[in-house]
């Protein structure tokens, strides 16, 4: 699934390609994903500008003249730029034209989703209740440790939870952790202070740095302007048997919150 990482690549691609320009035209095929398609979209987005394109957790917003479209990635949903000749594939389900510069909606599952907003975005039933962004000033360990004050669950599902903190999915909660060296298991109202002052500037350089290699490439993601290589960099994520990179020991896996947890036991405490 997209996380963080890659929703900020494909917001960063987009608003370098089209932001300030003129939207020609949509081409809206899927009636439906995860939620309807609103009625008349295509005509009500045809010519408006494009002034900013923002992001909200893993949603997009493009703020055009009047009026937003938020978009989700769904479970393995991408925006990319394609040829204006490029015929649609089986699961291309809107493009986006802005003269030269065509950009394509994919979503095999159909999980994603394309609405029309007015008033104030960020007051959507969809957004209004999500966590703190990670990547600001807000996120400190003093806010962390508040947050999770008396957490029996463990403190990975804790910092993967979006109404508490947005965007640290699986692969970089796992990637995290493991550099702060904190068991994913231990219960999150029990890690101490120094150790989430450890962590917090550990997630924000996890997710920099996934940023700036494009985001994980796993399974269909694919940013804008092409595919991400941050997985390469993966230490412990999908590495089960394999050596840690510092110990040596074998990576093991246990599941969390019906999500796979990739951990070294000797280096994560």
């Amino acid at each position: 699934m997209p996380e963080l990482p890659e929703v900020e690549v494909t917001r960063r691609g987009i608003a370098n390609r089209v932001a300030g320009q003129r939207l020609a035209h949509a081409v809206l095929r899927a009636p439906t994903l995860r939620y309807p398609v609103p009625a008349g979209l295509a005509k009500k987005l045809a010519g408006r500008p494009l002034v900013e394109v923002k992001r909200r957790g893993k949603y997009l917003l493009l703020d055009f003249d009047g009026g937003h479209l938020l978009i989700h990635l769904g479970m393995s949903g991408s925006l990319r730029f394609v040829a204006p000749d490029e015929k649609p594939a089986k699961h291309d389900h809107a493009d986006f034209v802005f003269g030269d510069n065509v950009l394509r909606f994919t979503d095999p599952r159909r999980f994603g989703a394309l609405l029309w907003l007015t008033g104030d975005p960020l007051q959507h039933p969809l957004i209004a209740k999500l966590g703190i962004e990670p990547l600001t000033l807000e996120f400190t360990a003093d806010w962390l440790q508040q947050a999770l004050h008396g957490k029996a669950l463990g403190i990975k599902p804790a910092i993967m939870d979006g109404a508490r903190v947005v965007g640290v999915g699986n692969i970089y909660a796992a990637e995290s952790l493991f550099d702060a060296g904190i068991d994913p298991r231990r219960p999150a109202g029990r890690v101490s202070r120094a150790r989430l002052e450890r962590l917090v500037p550990i997630i924000q350089q996890t997710l920099e740095a996934a940023i700036r290699a494009g985001g994980s490439t796993l399974r269909d993601f694919c940013g804008p302007e092409g595919m991400g290589d941050f997985q390469v960099q993966h230490k412990v994520y999908g590495r089960v048997g394999e050596p840690c990179v510092q110990c040596g020991s074998p990576i093991k896996v246990i599941r969390q919150g019906q999500r796979s947890t990739f951990f070294c036991p000797r280096c994560q405490r």
